[in-house]
């Protein structure tokens, strides 16, 4: 099961978030304990006044080739499990996102929620 939904606007992605991660980078797709499927991001910034949700955003934005604009937070802001819209072509956005997550695909589930 794909962690994004499409739409007519676009695509709305679900995520787990690691802040603090080193890197800016998508690792892959991962099924939680409850059986939600989510794309793993981990961020350098720290989580705090907002700065890990702006680093995901710009990096979905820099990794979907979007601008920035068409990037945003629809639930989650001071949790890990965030839920990002991406506006655009939704059939293009969901072969970027395959194609970014191919091969990264995590096979353990999480007991994090």
């Amino acid at each position: 099961m794909e962690p994004w939904r499409y739409s007519t606007a676009g695509i709305s992605v679900a995520l787990r978030v690691t802040p603090r991660g080193g890197r800016d980078d998508i690792d892959g797709v991962e099924t939680l304990a409850n059986g939600k499927s989510v794309v793993r991001v981990r961020v350098r910034a720290i989580a705090e006044g907002g700065e890990a949700n702006r680093a995901v955003t710009d990096l979905l934005a820099r990794a979907l080739k979007v601008p920035k604009r068409d990037v945003r937070l629809l639930a989650g802001a001071t949790s890990r499990l965030k839920q990002i819209a991406v506006d655009g072509d939704p059939r293009r956005l969901g072969e970027a996102l395959k194609a970014l997550v191919a091969g990264k695909t995590a096979t353990k589930a999480a007991d994090e929620t």
